[in-house]
Parts: structure tokens; sequence; C-alpha cells
């Protein structure tokens, strides 16, 4: 009689588990089982359901797209489907993300994937990647590409070396976070480019930007109005249902001084939508 192949399910969970740096016991408190129950599981002697597979997800942090990998590895339907942004149900996100993008002009914002590939962005986000060869824009402009690669931003940026650390340090520890093969594959793309020196030269900092501020690495672009300095926030959507909604994120972008928000508005009208 042929055996039944091994479920794929127990090793995932436990290389979840050890990720999010649980013990057996402090996860089946949270996930309301037993250690036992989610040993057996863990080494193939029980199957879990399909419910008991949502639970330990949910107290696990798992992302939705990883969570549907889990169903699957243990014979149940996904639980979240995955949509595009054309979609009609997907019309308010849609609509939201527009009036984001809008509402925030005359600073630039983008909305970027799982993988920091653009989706979209408003009119000043053009204008930041405005000289970006072409060879970085296609098939899709990459957050990561566009500003550490060296034919892209970072030969613009005052502070390459610091805005190289900060970008590899986010990027590494979203690829221990989630264990994304693609995140992985792509910090090990980035890490690889040559290590910037500090710019030298260009032109002054406007009167007032070297005073200390509370962003510790803002971005400084230098550019023909002088340089622009600017921090980020990050903004993502509450409670999604849609692996593709789970993963959007958008990124925008604030003056850190009042020079680049003067420059900013004067620039704001001269470039229309990316993506």
């Amino acid at each position: 009689m042929k055996s039944e192949p091994p479920s794929r399910v127990g090793p995932l969970l436990r290389e979840w588990r050890r990720r999010r740096r649980f013990s057996q016991l402090g996860l089946s408190l949270l996930a309301d089982t037993s250690a036992r129950h989610l040993s057996c599981v863990e080494t193939g002697r029980a199957r879990p359901s399909r419910e008991m597979l949502l639970r330990l997800s949910t107290a696990l942090d798992i992302p939705l797209r990883e969570r549907n990998t889990l169903l699957l590895a243990a014979d149940y339907a996904p639980a979240y489907r995955e949509s595009g942004l054309d979609a009609p149900y997907m019309a308010s996100v849609s609509a939201a993300l527009d009036a984001m993008l809008t509402a925030h002009q005359p600073y630039p914002a983008v909305v970027v994937d799982r993988c920091w590939n653009v989706v979209t962005g408003n009119g000043p986000m053009a204008l930041l990647m405005d000289g970006i060869p072409p060879h970085l824009l296609t098939p899709r402009p990459n957050v990561f590409r566009l500003v550490l690669h060296p034919d892209g931003l970072s030969s613009r940026l005052s502070n390459p070396g610091q805005i190289r650390g900060l970008f590899l340090e986010r990027l590494l520890r979203q690829v221990h976070a989630t264990g994304d093969p693609d995140l992985r594959e792509l910090y090990d793309e980035v890490s690889g480019y040559p290590a910037p020196a500090e710019a030298e030269g260009g032109p002054a900092p406007a009167a007032g930007t070297a005073v200390p501020g509370p962003i510790q690495v803002p971005l400084r672009i230098r550019t023909p109005q002088g340089e622009l300095s600017m921090f980020s926030t990050m903004a993502t959507f509450g409670a999604p249902a849609d692996v593709t909604l789970s993963e959007l994120a958008i990124e925008l972008f604030y003056p850190c001084d009042a020079f680049t928000a003067a420059a900013l508005r004067a620039l704001g009208g001269e470039s229309g939508p990316v993506g």
C-alpha cells in the first residue's frame, strides 16, 4: 500500500513559529490550543483544522499570502483572494489611493507593492525620478533600485552612504520578518551595488537646514533648485481581507525645512502622475 506523502504544513508552521521567536507553549496559549497538539501538528502526527491554521496564522502575524500557502499545504482552499486594483470590488480602494496621492501634493507620494515595485505615484514623485535611466524604470520602477543603484538617485544624494545603510537595514528586517524569497533576492541584488562615497561639493544647503532635526537620516537630494531635504512616513490599509491590498503601502514624503517646502510648491505642477 502506497503511503501518503508527509504534509508540508508542519515544517512551514514550525518555521514561522521560530521566525517569530515563540515557544510551542507561548504560541499555543495565544492560539487557544495545547502545546501537545501544536507539537503533533508540527511533526505531522496531527492534521490541523482550517480554523486552527487561521488562528495560528493570526497569532503569528503571518502575511495573508503565506496564510494561503499554509492552508494549501494542509489541503484546504485559500482563505484570501488576490485581486487586481482594477477589479470592480476594489474600486473603493483605488479611489482611496487616488485621493491620498492627490491630497498629498505638492509633496511626493508613491504606492508600492510587497517588493517595493511602484504601483502608482503622484506628480511630485515624478520630479524625484527625473533623469533616471530607462533600464531602472522598466518593466516597473523599484524603490530600492531607484535609490541605491549608482545610475539612480544615489548619484544625486548628498548623504548616499547614510541612505544606503538605512534602506538596506529596512529591507533586511522585512526579509527576516516575512521570509519572502523575492525580497531576499532583491536584498542580495541591491546590497551588491557598489557603496557610494559621500557627495562632495554641489549646491550648498539652504540656510538653516544644517540644524539638527527630529529625523535622523533625511533624504537629501541635490537639484538645480538647491538641496531638497525630506523624510517619509508609511501608511497601510487596516484589516485587509485581500492579498493585494494587504501588500500595498503608501510612502508619503514631507519637507524637512521651509526651503524644501517652497521648492516643492513651486515645482508641484510641472509633472504628471507616475504609473
